[in-house]
């Protein structure tokens, strides 16, 4: 009883993919809301200004297919298998990912977000403190190790 109980528990994790598809769903909004704003004034903005916003894009769009990939691989390898119907219509992926393929793509993805905010920062750097660049550089290269790191370790442990 003790081990249906448990393994019936795992649903307990369904409200959770739940509220991180909301979040992809307040993405997509984020997503129109600043693509609607820019294009009334997309020949006033400045090169520097429509990159930076094109950044903001890149960063949502990265942080949305992470989402995905959390929600359907989580979903998959923790709740139960989920089935389209139609073998064509499934992604490539799905199905495949484990815990630990999951986790160096979540960390690769947190690197990449991390390396548009920073080069958003840079091409800022007139308005930004020293300092807080610097910050900035050593949390990104904080994420660099870390995401090489769990990746050697995987590799290891795949040996």
């Amino acid at each position: 009883m003790i081990e249906k109980m448990i393994y019936a528990s795992r649903w307990l994790l369904f409200p959770v993919y739940m509220g991180l598809s909301f979040g992809f769903t307040f993405l997509t909004l984020k997503f129109f809301h600043e693509v609607i704003k820019v294009i009334p004034n997309i020949f006033q903005i400045s090169e520097s200004g429509l990159i930076l916003t094109v950044l903001s894009l890149i960063d949502i769009s990265l942080v949305g297919g992470l989402l995905v990939m959390v929600m359907f691989s989580g979903y998959e390898n923790f709740i139960l298998k989920m089935s389209s119907g139609d073998n064509k219509k499934r992604l490539s992926w799905m199905g495949k990912m484990d815990i630990s393929s999951i986790k160096n793509k979540v960390s690769s993805s947190i690197v990449a977000i991390s390396s548009v905010h920073l080069l958003r920062l840079f091409m800022e750097s007139d308005k930004t403190p020293d300092n807080k660049m610097m910050c900035c550089v050593v949390i990104h290269l904080t994420f660099v190790i870390s995401a090489f790191g769990m990746g050697y370790i995987d590799k290891m442990n795949k040996k």
